[in-house]
């Protein structure tokens, strides 16, 4: 066991943060961690969560209200440099993990860092690799995962480690379920088109009508109405959709987990809540009625037997998964995760000198590509004025860019409409707008 001289016995363990979902992920991973002094550092961006997000991300773990700080980004090597961590896990998206890994870069003793992903990441996307490139180790949650990320780096030519771990926030239930309520997992971007979203809404609505003595909730995970954001932007509400319903089609906005307490079964298109779920007992349905694909995100349940379509979700006809999709999907034994016996070994060899830091190299294009990735994260936390005229340079450019690749497409063998392959080696089609319209806020939409 590692030892550290004020800390006996126990590496002080740092999680990086902003977006509600990788709040949940990063406080539960390091939560999870043997012998780990856990702290939460949540960054100010237009994503960051409120404090009701906060509290509602934080639910099942052990991180008490005082090991939360939050910091504003120009902030970061400052409160590192003081508090000295052996390990910082960076949670956020891709340009976030890269933004503060250029802090970290500033920061010595240098602490071992650790990447990853909030849930399911099947396929593994090329952006998830390249931007996360820079840590010491990246977490994955199955063993499909790993051996996912270890092709698509090698198909990259990147050198990377990887780390296996369960899913820290899928937890078996703690007493037998019964409840009776349909639980829908809302995502912001699958289904993406307004059409598939009414016809998700109007299922949702038709699975409260055929039996009024039983509730559907609509499981949120942001209240846009009082400033909250979430990872992904929402172009078409499910509710706004659902303003006009049956009074037992309701939205709930508290923790999965204690959702889940009153769920007869979880229904979504791809959310990780279904692996929550199948943790806890509960059938699922993994609904295929807007196609299975990988823009869908839901090439994972294939051969899974939780797969089902809209008639399906209105006569609740939850399934519980096949045992050798579990084995190789999110509940492979414990034993074979690995992913803290590596942070020990990887902050052992950083103290012997034997381990090189990985520093983010400067941008091409110099100061102003800099300046236009940090715009891009930081919004309006980002007073620079190079930050704004980075701005106005580089959305026209990357809107190009993007209207391109939407136009154009992206086919063939490991792309986006090879549904037969667990990774993508081309770049994604959409990205979240730089500027979200009902907010007003930057959001992280970068190329990779």
């Amino acid at each position: 066991m590692i030892m550290r001289g004020d800390r006996p016995g126990r590496l002080r363990v740092v999680a990086i943060a902003d977006a509600d979902s990788f709040v949940k992920w990063s406080a539960a991973l390091i939560d999870s961690a043997p012998s780990a002094d856990p702290h939460l550092l949540l960054v100010q961006t237009p994503l960051v969560v409120s404090v009701t997000q906060e509290h509602a991300a934080l639910a099942g773990t052990g991180i008490r209200p005082e090991a939360v700080t939050r910091v504003a980004y120009d902030d970061i090597a400052a409160w590192l440099a003081k508090d000295r961590p052996d390990v910082v896990v960076i949670g956020g998206r891709g340009p976030f993990v890269r933004l503060v890994m250029r802090q970290i870069d500033r920061v010595t003793p240098r602490p071992v860092v650790v990447s990853g992903l909030p849930g399911m990441s099947i396929p593994a996307q090329r952006g998830a690799a390249l931007y996360r490139r820079h840590c010491d180790l990246m977490v994955v949650h199955s063993k499909r995962e790993l051996r996912a990320f270890r092709q698509l780096a090698d198909r990259l030519g990147l050198t990377m480690r990887f780390g296996l771990a369960t899913l820290p926030f899928a937890r078996p239930a703690h007493e037998a379920m019964g409840g009776t309520d349909l639980v829908f997992a809302a995502q912001a971007i699958v289904p993406r088109e307004p059409e598939e979203r009414r016809q998700l809404a109007e299922i949702l609505r038709a699975a409260a009508l055929a039996d009024p003595t039983r509730r559907v909730v609509l499981k949120l995970r942001s209240r846009p109405d009082l400033g909250e954001a979430e990872t992904h932007f929402e172009r078409t509400e499910l509710t706004d959709l659902l303003r006009d319903r049956p009074d037992n089609l309701v939205f709930s906005h508290e923790p999965m987990s204690r959702a889940l307490e009153t769920a007869e079964g979880l229904v979504t298109v791809s959310s990780t809540a279904a692996i929550e779920a199948m943790a806890m007992g509960l059938p699922v349905i993994a609904l295929t009625t807007f196609g299975v694909s990988k823009s869908h995100l839901n090439t994972v349940f294939s051969r899974s037997g939780v797969q089902g379509g809209a008639d399906d979700v209105i006569a609740r006809r939850f399934r519980h998964p096949h045992t050798a999709w579990l084995a190789d999907n999110y509940f492979h034994d414990a034993t074979e995760s690995t992913w803290w016996s590596d942070v020990e070994r990887l902050v052992d060899m950083r103290r012997r000198g034997a381990l090189a830091p990985r520093v983010v190299p400067i941008a091409r294009g110099g100061r102003l590509h800099e300046a236009w990735q940090r715009k891009a994260v930081l919004g309006a936390e980002d007073h620079s004025v190079l930050g704004a005229v980075a701005l106005a340079v580089g959305a026209p450019l990357v809107w190009g860019i993007l209207t391109a690749r939407k136009v154009l497409g992206r086919r063939g063998a490991e792309s986006w409409s090879d549904a037969g392959s667990d990774i993508t080696v081309t770049p994604a089609r959409y990205q979240d707008p730089i500027v979200r319209p009902r907010r007003s806020v930057l959001a992280t939409a970068v190329i990779d």
